[in-house]
């Protein structure tokens, strides 16, 4: 097996994480519903590959994690943004942040949710990564430090088997 064949599937994951977040900022500032979007991602946009913030190509988007992505936050948006908004300090409310910045948020904290089977750290990082593909400034620090609060809250097993067998730092 080639050295590409062995890093598609994890790249064909972050491309449909990547379009996910794409598509949510799209429903958010056109009111398009969630089949329509997914539909319309499938159609014209997944099957192209997607671009890093480094324009280095991360793949096609793996279609049935993307659809998952997007149906499942949206089925659970009130959820997932009453989780967000408690990890948030109480002068940065989460319609305070931009769109790009909500959509990011919505989709680490439903994966980190709903995806027991992905890696706490992996999810993060793959948030953190596409929060650095559009922020430069502190909005990345600003992901980063939610979804590791809401892993504490979420995931407090799965934190605890990810550092060792030992209970995560408080805050």
């Amino acid at each position: 097996m080639t050295e590409t064949a062995q890093v598609e599937p994890g790249r064909r994951r972050t491309a449909a994480r990547l379009a996910a977040v794409q598509a949510l900022y799209q429903m958010e500032v056109t009111d398009i519903t969630p089949a329509n979007v997914v539909r319309e991602f499938i159609r014209h946009r997944l099957g192209e590959a997607a671009v890093s913030s480094e324009d280095e190509s991360i793949g096609v988007a793996d279609e049935v994690l993307f659809a998952e992505l997007v149906e499942g936050i949206c089925a659970r948006r009130a959820e997932l943004d009453g989780h967000i908004s408690a990890a948030l300090t109480p002068d940065w409310p989460l319609e305070r942040l931009e769109i790009i910045l909500r959509s990011i948020l919505r989709a680490g904290a439903y994966e980190l949710l709903a995806s027991p089977q992905v890696p706490t750290r992996v999810t993060i990082s793959e948030y953190l990564d596409i929060a650095h593909a559009f922020f430069a400034g502190k909005e990345p620090g600003l992901v980063n430090g939610v979804l590791d609060r809401l892993a504490r809250t979420l995931r407090s097993d799965g934190m605890r088997e990810e550092t060792g067998g030992r209970a995560p730092r408080s805050r």
